[in-house]
């Protein structure tokens, strides 16, 4: 289904490996991520497909066109570039990062050695022994949660939500997370859903992982209009009662 893995005589290979779309140095607050590094530049690489079917997907270019461009890194090559930009690491990003798994380990393995940071801007969406074996590369997530009611990852994203938030609770455990959440009208910007989402944050991980809420546009299949930033607010002021640090995106 995401289109980058390929069955030959019962074996799986991926299809993206050390294929990457987009690579740019960015600033760290654009993964979102404003607690690690604030300030710094990032060396951001990605590649095509997903795992996910969103609607609404922001980065629909790479992650749905499976004929998106692409050129051959390698995991020396993106090391060998960090040190050359000065950037103190190595972000996976722009499209899901697990769905060139493989490379993500290799190129993190080899970038932990060399001194770099690790860091994966995720939907969350795996399983838990690959998780567990990645997470020790890695020193810092930016990780979607993109509602807390389960209806809205089976009917707008084609997944489910109880994957996500063990990937949440287990990353937690081993390095810095902070978490995004797309604020999309009708969807999953009720008081309901920010009270729901801050509760289970706050009795999970506690008052200090930062939240992002982030202001949804139309894009690729999904036209409602965009989030009017009176409703950002009022989701920042719901969670700001038990969480400290509670941002807004894209405003």
């Amino acid at each position: 289904m995401c289109g980058v893995r390929k069955n030959e005589k019962g074996k799986l290979y991926s299809l993206v490996y050390g294929q990457a779309t987009s690579l740019a140095l960015d600033p760290i607050e654009k993964k979102p991520l404003y607690h690690f590094h604030p300030g710094e530049f990032i060396l951001s690489v990605g590649t095509k497909g997903c795992n996910f079917f969103c609607k609404f997907c922001q980065n629909w270019t790479i992650s749905k066109d499976l004929n998106a461009q692409t050129e051959a890194v390698t995991p020396q090559f993106l090391v060998e570039r960090a040190k050359k930009l000065n950037s103190f690491g190595i972000a996976y990003t722009y499209n899901e990062p697990f769905i060139w798994y493989e490379f993500v380990l290799d190129t993190a393995r080899l970038a932990k050695k060399e001194g770099l940071k690790n860091v994966l801007v995720t939907n969350g969406y795996v399983n838990q022994e690959p998780l567990r074996n990645i997470l020790p590369f890695i020193d810092a997530m930016n990780i979607d949660i993109k509602s807390i009611e389960d209806k809205f990852y089976v009917d707008t994203c084609a997944a489910k939500l109880n994957p996500v938030l063990e990937t949440i609770k287990e990353s937690a455990k081993h390095c810095h997370i902070e978490l995004t959440n797309l604020i999309i009208p009708t969807l999953n910007d009720s008081k309901e859903n920010f009270l729901k989402l801050t509760d289970w944050i706050y009795e999970n991980l506690g008052d200090s992982v930062p939240l992002h809420f982030s202001r949804y546009f139309p894009c690729y299949k999904l036209n409602i209009p965009a989030t009017p930033v009176s409703t950002l607010e009022k989701a920042q002021h719901i969670a700001k009662k038990k969480l400290k640090f509670v941002y807004l995106g894209n405003v």
